[in-house]
């Protein structure tokens, strides 16, 4: 064949061009570019999703405290009945609790994320008696039943008068939403509540040596965290 130069280097260069579009070699194209991955949504302290509203597309309601005539915004399920039964044992066994003293999620806002009071945001914490954070805002016999109520809970539930920032208003979740001590209270609560004799305001013996030292053991953990 009579080829001239020109003529062979265009053959050449479109059987370069035919091997780089060829399947299966070295010289693939690249693939598509990964999907962004959805943002990590915010927890509180304790490890919970921060919920921006209450009552609508939230995991946060406000729920009744039976026998109390009071009501709270908290997480829904498990922490719900931990937190209820929280409340309900103060209002009958501490101090009557009035309406304007009970309260539950609000915003995050200002709060940074690492402290307690981020909680509430997580609708994993209830305020009783704001006005009440100081040091000292119980009579001994008080805090004793306090400290029962807290037994009760298993240290699934802290109170943030053993805080190094005390705040005697504050209660909230201690524990991370994988925990499995959240599901095996809130059922142990649920159960008593749906047994005649038992549950919140059934009368207990805060003072038995018994529940005595299991409060007692708790308190020194919950102290020394």
């Amino acid at each position: 064949m009579n080829l001239s130069r020109r003529s062979v280097v265009k053959v050449g260069a479109v059987g370069a061009l035919g091997a780089a579009l060829a399947p299966g070699v070295a010289s693939a194209a690249p693939g598509p570019e990964p999907l962004p991955q959805p943002e990590e949504l915010p927890t509180s302290a304790n490890g919970w999703t921060v919920e921006t509203r209450s009552n609508s597309v939230s995991t946060v309601w406000t729920r009744p405290v039976a026998g109390t005539g009071l009501e709270v915004d908290v997480r829904i399920g498990d922490v719900e009945a931990i937190l209820v039964h929280v409340v309900r044992r103060f209002h009958y066994e501490i101090e009557e609790i009035p309406r304007v003293d009970l309260s539950g999620w609000q915003p995050l806002g200002k709060v940074s994320r690492d402290v307690p009071a981020s909680n509430l945001a997580s609708g994993t914490a209830v305020r009783i008696r704001p006005g009440s954070r100081v040091k000292g805002g119980f009579f001994p016999l008080q805090e004793v039943v306090l400290r029962d109520v807290l037994a009760d809970c298993e240290g699934v539930v802290r109170w943030a008068g053993d805080d190094e920032a005390v705040d005697e208003s504050l209660f909230y979740v201690d524990v991370g939403p994988d925990d499995e001590r959240v599901r095996r209270v809130a059922d142990k609560f649920r159960a008593a509540e749906a047994t005649p004799g038992r549950g919140a305001g059934a009368p207990v013996d805060v003072q038995s040596r018994s529940r005595q030292r299991r409060a007692e053991a708790l308190t020194d953990v919950q102290r020394s965290a």
